[in-house]
């Protein structure tokens, strides 16, 4: 790659990229580039510094580094695998933070990035601003864009009969009690959405079974219906033990709320709360 001479903030977000789920992440052969490493073999080194760095802040360092391996086209027919991940933006930032900090690009990068991991931050913060009818407002929004992925992911997988794997996923984390007998539980009606009666903490234990039984199916590389029911028990199950151990309150033992969020969605001092999260 030629020496960059103009440095601004668009040379990360040219190589920015967005999956179908609106999810944000870049790749590291394209950031290898535009910070200026010239073999890969350096560029990985500073890779795993910040895999390092990011196991020791106690983050998932397989939701910020997932592997992506890429076959390209050799001479005379021949094909090679060669290394990629995915880098989420927190990924990018430790990047930057172990990289050659002599380089112009790099202490740009160090700027974006960090100006932008701070932004997410602050939104960590406001969250603990919000009400309780808009924090499950905002848990909903989340639940629905990641159920989204882990249907796709499950459909890869081979899964046909998405009732039985929702349904694994809560027998996992409430004890045995599939959709229809949380539903009964709650007092909903006939085909009452469940999510819509959830309170913040409930929906967030939910997200936390979906997202990570979507890790766990990626990862493992797990196909097949069955395989990938028994998966989504065990993940349920697992937060399930997870929540005894610290103490905390069991999902079934949450309080349900007074109004789901459809009853909720008709009052008007929501609707733009609503509008900001979709």
């Amino acid at each position: 790659m030629n020496e960059l001479t103009n440095y601004n903030e668009s040379v990360f977000e040219n190589i920015k990229h967005i999956d179908e789920n609106g999810i944000e992440y870049w790749e590291a052969r394209e950031l290898q580039k535009v910070l200026e490493y010239k073999e890969w073999r350096k560029f990985e080194g500073v890779i795993n510094k910040a895999k390092q760095a990011c196991d020791t802040s106690k983050f998932n360092v397989s939701e910020h580094f997932v592997g992506a391996d890429k076959t390209i086209k050799m001479p005379k027919g021949a094909k090679k695998i060669i290394c990629d991940y995915k880098l989420s933006r927190y990924a990018c930032y430790l990047i930057v933070q172990n990289a050659d900090s002599r380089k112009k690009v790099i202490a740009l990068g160090q700027t974006y990035f960090a100006i932008q991991t701070r932004k997410q931050e602050i939104s960590e913060l406001e969250y603990e601003k919000l009400t309780e009818d808009e924090k499950r407002f905002y848990q909903r929004s989340k639940v629905r864009k990641e159920n989204y992925a882990l249907n796709q992911t499950a459909k890869k997988a081979g899964v046909k009969n998405f009732d039985k794997f929702h349904n694994a996923g809560y027998k996992g984390l409430y004890n045995g009690e599939t959709a229809d007998d949380i539903s009964k539980r709650k007092g909903l009606r006939y085909r009452e959405d469940i999510l819509d009666n959830m309170g913040s903490d409930e929906l967030a234990a939910n997200l936390f079974r979906i997202s990570l039984t979507n890790q766990k199916i990626n990862n493992e590389k797990i196909k097949g219906e069955t395989p990938a029911c028994d998966a989504h028990y065990e993940v349920g199950d697992a937060i399930r033990t997870t929540i005894k151990q610290v103490g905390g309150t069991l999902p079934e033992e949450m309080p349900v709320p007074d109004k789901s969020l459809k009853e909720l969605v008709k009052k008007e001092e929501n609707k733009k709360f609503i509008d900001t999260i979709k």
